[in-house]
């Protein structure tokens, strides 16, 4: 539980049937760790206040699990290293993979006889079964759908996981929320968006929050078409591909549309220049939920027709998928896609059926 609306009502829909249940609380992040204090804005005990606010009226036992080392070396000094390498890393996919349904299940306690625990979260998503094997789908709810955020799990950890709320729209999560026993401080909350750890001040200040980990690389911002140099960056990771640069005197809006990593160079043009968009990416190293059995025909000459999205709340849009002897995946849109960087994540799709995912290395 996180405290926030979605994981609470999960609480309450399985407080209600016959579960032996109790309640986990993740600390992954906590900036005492580093300075000494907790800064306003950032305070993982008023969430731990607020999940155990909801767990004492629907009396659930709960516990706090700290996870900060974990977090820090399995997720986030790894996405340090992609950032100040001028990629674009999506570290909630991550974290879902590394810690949700890593460490921290590998930090839960079996039964008495036995059996490992089922892992219930508030994701907007939904799971079934082909044979023994479970399935990531899309949630029933399309505008919060966050398959995408969880396309990295393996399949051992999605057939112990649990989505209560997977076939609720978020309307139908407030109103169950609204019915009663749900505290004010969890209604009143603002809707989480961003990186998960990163508190209310910083994320609306990232950029900031990330200089404070890494050194700053001073080189050029250069015109596309001239190779004039109009301004000067402190780091590529400043800048995402197809983020608009606000530069005072160019007599269009203009948007980055390359990052040069040896000359540590960034090229911005147009909005209508071709090299802001691309028709197909490469993924070296793809990560299959079903490891063992990726789907047939994908090795094939013509591939397989399926759908892809390269960013949360991004629609999915159809593609052709091919994979190498060497697993290496090559995914082709149908029509061009704007601003995307290399580190971002694809995910794919059999219709609501969410395959796996990998880390972007080329862009073509």
């Amino acid at each position: 539980m996180s405290g926030g609306i979605d994981s609470s009502v999960s609480a309450k829909l399985l407080a209600a049937q016959d579960y032996d249940l109790s309640a986990v609380f993740m600390r992954n992040w906590d900036t005492r760790d580093e300075y000494g204090t907790s800064e306003k804005g950032c305070e993982w005990e008023k969430d731990w206040e607020d999940v155990q606010k909801v767990c004492k009226v629907y009396d659930i036992p709960c516990r706090m699990i700290d996870l900060s080392k974990e977090y820090w070396n399995r997720v986030f000094e790894p996405s340090l290293r992609q950032w100040e390498y001028g990629t674009t890393p999506n570290p909630d996919v991550w974290c879902n993979r590394e810690i949700k349904f890593g460490a921290l299940l590998e930090r839960l306690p079996h039964s008495s006889s036995g059996k490992p625990p089922w892992l219930a979260t508030g994701h907007y998503a939904r799971k079934d079964w082909s044979g023994s094997r479970p399935r990531l789908l899309r949630s029933l709810d399309r505008v919060k759908d966050q398959s995408y955020y969880l396309s990295s799990i393996t399949e051992a950890g999605l057939a112990r996981a649990l989505f209560p709320i997977g076939h609720l729209t978020k309307t139908d999560v407030r109103n169950i929320a609204q019915e009663g026993g749900i505290p004010d401080s969890v209604l009143e909350r603002e809707e989480s968006m961003g990186i998960c750890f990163i508190g209310e001040k910083k994320r609306t200040d990232f950029k900031d929050f990330i200089a404070s980990y890494i050194t700053p690389s001073p080189g050029p911002v250069k015109l596309l078409s001239t190779g004039a140099t109009v301004s000067e960056h402190n780091g590529l990771w400043n800048f995402t591909i197809g983020e608009r640069t606000r530069l005072l005197g160019m007599p269009e809006k203009m948007y980055v549309v390359q990052k040069d990593i040896p000359s540590n160079t960034i090229y911005i043009a147009p909005g209508s220049d071709p090299t802001l968009y691309c028709n197909t990416v490469q993924v070296r190293e793809f990560s299959w939920i079903w490891a063992d059995t990726p789907p047939a025909g994908i090795t094939t000459e013509h591939g397989l027709r399926l759908s892809a999205q390269i960013r949360h709340r991004m629609r999915g849009v159809s593609c052709t998928v091919k994979m190498d002897d060497n697993s290496s995946v090559q995914i082709t849109f149908d029509g061009p896609l704007k601003g995307v960087a290399l580190g971002q994540v694809a995910a794919i799709w059999d219709d609501d059926w969410c395959l796996g995912c990998g880390v972007i290395t080329e862009v073509e």
